[in-house]
């Protein structure tokens, strides 16, 4: 069927396509919206607006919305920059500590009163030594002293400069109050106990869209908005064609969209092509009876077509990963222990471990990108003899499989495709695959004490050479193991209209209050 439609941002448009048609019925779609409201396309819901069990995503960018971070980054495409946010005044002041003073008038929601020092002790403090998922920003934290109410002191158990960089700026670096939170029980999900951001969190419709609105009472840097609208469309190809129906002003696209949008580009649309900090690997689970085998891992790591998905998902943007640092940094790994494709050795390791007619479930995200990974690798693996079923899962489901609280599942997972916001420091990157993360999000069992004692040896090491030697040590470790493979650094691809100056951190999710009208 063809579809006609014309991008003009004042019409309502009339469709027939299926997909677009559908997202026509969301409550509200604002399909003519203009002047103070920005409005944002992202790919999955909300799950935790509590920064001690956040997921990460959508939760995160409200966050960024409707609390404040000591500091905050600028836009990745300008170096990650950091800059002061709720903190007036923070420096360093010794190689364990760190002076804050926060800024006057941070006033929280539903009567708490002003944001204090305490409440940044509070913050940071019940996230060190739990069983949080981002623990590990805080693991070398000591405790927060608390010098009057609005200055305090952090102090480290050791030396840790990517503090600045992995722990104070977002994430569990979110200040929550103290009092409200107490109130609640010491946690919440999806109903935020108090707020202080630029905007607040208004109305939420589930797996529909988000609405934020300005907080009369922010006395920080004023957005260019008082609305923020954020449609929640799963489907890349489907939230293209919405764009360019005027149904946000932003969205991510898929990477194999990039020749087409850019030989049609919509008028008055902008492409954004960029280098991205998230990475892509296969994770192979030796928990599982059918992986057990060292051998039946390195055969699917041999009858791996790199050259083949990196064409076929990624159109030729991106390059092969031999690890989960970044190409082109300081740190980064030089190549894959079995870098080429060798279809005749997978089938000779099968043999060699008596493996005959082998079957295996391989669970991915319903996106089109690693659907059609899923698919190539199905293929791959199928030439050297080895059956692949796709199954496709749905973003809430799919990050349950996983983990350890919802069952025993997540021990015999087969093969999983999976992605990951990365960060800037390598640790950011590699803390996930650490035997504590078992049943968290390391979901291949890779269990190596070396891998461990690298990871802390790292965390504190000053020496750049040093560390890159340590980061890719680990990553021999990973790859050693069969339990990977790493398959690139996604590019990131965006269109936006051309009268809005967008804003993205390193973990390729935008911040919603910095960005500018042009």
């Amino acid at each position: 069927m063809n579809t006609q439609w014309k991008t003009n941002r004042r019409e309502l448009l009339k469709l027939a396509g299926g997909t677009l048609a559908g997202l026509m019925t969301v409550p509200n779609m604002a399909w003519s919206a203009d002047g103070d409201t920005l409005r944002l396309r992202i790919d999955a819901d909300l799950q935790v607006l509590d920064p001690k069990s956040m997921i990460g995503g959508l939760d995160e960018i409200i966050l960024r919305c409707t609390q404040i971070s000591l500091i905050r980054f600028g836009d990745t495409r300008e170096g990650n920059k950091t800059m002061n946010w709720g903190a007036e005044k923070i420096e360093w002041t010794s190689p364990l500590t760190i002076a804050f003073t926060l800024r006057d008038g941070l006033k929280w929601t539903n009567g708490f009163g002003p944001v204090t020092a305490e409440d940044v002790k509070f913050s940071y403090e019940r996230i060190a030594g739990s069983d949080s998922a981002w623990a590990y920003q805080f693991e070398k934290l000591d405790h927060v002293e608390v010098i009057d109410a609005r200055s305090g002191i952090i102090h480290l158990k050791q030396p840790f400069k990517p503090i600045w960089v992995i722990s104070l700026p977002y994430y569990g670096g979110h200040i929550v109050c103290k009092a409200a939170v107490e109130k609640v029980g010491g946690s919440y999900t999806t109903e935020l106990p108090a707020q202080c951001g630029p905007f607040l969190f208004d109305k939420w419709e589930q797996n529909q869209k988000i609405t934020l609105i300005a907080n009369p009472d922010w006395n920080g840097e004023k957005s260019d908005f008082s609305k923020i609208e954020i449609y929640i469309v799963q489907d890349d190809q489907a939230a293209q064609l919405a764009y360019e129906a005027d149904a946000f002003d932003f969205t991510r696209l898929a990477v194999s969209a990039a020749k087409q949008v850019k030989a049609a580009m919509p008028k008055g649309a902008k492409l954004i092509e960029a280098q991205s900090t998230r990475y892509a690997w296969l994770t192979i689970n030796m928990n599982s009876p059918q992986l057990s085998d060292l051998r039946v891992r390195q055969a699917i790591q041999y009858a791996y077509d790199g050259d083949a998905v990196l064409q076929g998902a990624y159109d030729g943007l991106t390059v092969r990963a031999a690890g989960v640092v970044q190409p082109g940094t300081n740190f980064a790994r030089e190549k894959n222990h079995i870098a080429t494709r060798d279809v005749e050795k997978a089938k000779a390791l099968l043999a060699e471990a008596g493996i005959k007619d082998l079957k295996l479930n391989l669970v991915a995200l319903t996106d089109s990108t690693t659907q059609t990974i899923a698919q190539i690798i199905q293929s791959n693996l199928g030439e050297a003899g080895i059956t692949v079923e796709i199954q496709p899962t749905e973003d809430a489901a799919y990050w349950a499989l996983g983990d350890k609280t919802k069952g025993d599942a997540y021990k015999t997972l087969e093969l999983v495709l999976m992605n990951f916001a990365g960060g800037i420091d390598p640790t950011e990157n590699l803390l996930w695959f650490r035997p504590d993360q078992i049943g968290i999000y390391n979901w291949s069992f890779f269990d190596s004490k070396e891998f461990e004692d690298l990871y802390q040896q790292g965390l504190v090491e000053q020496d750049d050479a040093k560390r890159k030697t340590i980061f890719n040590r680990m990553e021999d470790l990973m790859e050693d193991s069969g339990c990977f493979i790493f398959i690139c650094f996604e590019p990131y691809l965006a269109i936006h209209d051309d009268n809005l100056q967008p804003v993205i951190l390193a973990d390729g999710h935008p911040n919603p209050t910095m960005f500018k009208k042009v």
